[in-house]
């Protein structure tokens, strides 16, 4: 198997006040390439600030970190700017749409970050919003689509640039059930056609959807296994 993520005996400290506070305390894991992985854990078990350094958000205080075999750990804010656009695709609770812009400007711009042509750029944003079922929304701006809708148009965003990982944070807290399982999906398809997907949960009922289970408690982990039996 080819790891796409290798953290070695990452550290993360915060100073809070006088405080240090110890988010991630020497914690080790490897992603491969393909698989779908849901890292779990309650209100302060670590796992925003894992999202942050493996979502290249952050740099850990001590420790390795090695994406796609290159090395991270230490890279300015423009070095890791760069990386993050073009190898991870975020997807957020709050979808981060430009409200005036349509879906098809929102998805476009990862490319015009990346310098793609104009003309490239819609035909490749189009492709992307045809896959996640939103061919015949493409110039609807966000106040004109449904909350799925709009988590579709985040989700082909992250998707446009042909990232090496998905990462998604709390992807379906402002969905109702029926919506959120839609999008869960979506996220089965996207597994199938051989992406790396990470999902930051808290809720058990998304992350049973994924094939491994990453659970956080106190900056370190507490459990890593394979699903037995993940929902389709």
């Amino acid at each position: 198997m080819e790891a796409v993520i290798k953290l070695e005996k990452i550290v993360k400290n915060y100073k809070v006040g006088t405080q240090i506070v110890r988010a991630l305390r020497s914690v080790s894991l490897t992603i491969n390439k393909g698989e779908y992985v849901a890292i779990m854990g309650a209100s302060g078990s670590g796992k925003s600030t894992m999202m942050n350094v493996i979502g290249c958000l952050d740099t850990p205080t001590s420790g390795f970190y090695e994406l796609n075999n290159q090395d991270v750990s230490h890279l300015s804010d423009d070095e890791l700017a760069e990386i993050r656009n073009k190898e991870i695709g975020f997807v957020f609770q709050t979808f981060n749409l430009l409200p005036r812009n349509t879906a098809l400007e929102n998805v476009m711009l990862p490319l015009v970050y990346a310098g793609v042509k104009k003309q490239q750029r819609i035909v490749m944003a189009e492709k992307i919003l045809t896959e996640v079922g939103l061919a015949d929304r493409i110039e609807h701006r966000p106040n004109e689509l449904s909350g799925g809708q709009r988590q579709r148009v985040a989700v082909a965003r992250a998707l446009v640039n042909n990232p090496c990982i998905l990462l998604a944070d709390e992807p379906t807290g402002n969905l109702d059930s029926k919506i959120s399982e839609e999008i869960m999906q979506l996220f089965a398809e996207i597994h199938r056609k051989g992406n790396t997907l990470i999902v930051v949960t808290h809720e058990e009922s998304i992350a049973k959807h994924a094939h491994r289970i990453i659970r956080l408690k106190d900056g370190e982990i507490e459990a890593d296994y394979v699903n037995p039996d993940p929902v389709y």
